[in-house]
């Protein structure tokens, strides 16, 4: 299990709740998040002016972490978020 600030609708405040996360699949790692922020981006989408914005949402793409998933060589990673 996870936290994740979810948005239900637009314009309202943040929820933190316990989510369940996927292990994860050939080639992708998983990441302990430390740190994580809301990008004008995610503001925008929360706000309801982004006209592709769909609720509910997962904000806070840009994090900070560490890799938990054993690697056989140390790789650059940069966490994506999925449309």
């Amino acid at each position: 299990m996870c936290k994740a600030a979810v948005a239900w609708e637009a314009g309202k405040p943040l929820s933190i709740e316990e989510i369940e996360v996927a292990p994860p699949k050939a080639h992708e790692v998983r990441i302990k998040i430390f740190a994580s922020a809301v990008c004008h981006t995610d503001t925008y989408t929360l706000s309801g002016a982004e006209p592709e914005g769909c609720f509910p949402v997962i904000l806070g793409h840009e994090g900070a972490g560490i890799g938990v998933t054993k690697l056989k060589a140390l790789w650059r990673m940069q966490i994506l978020s999925k449309s």
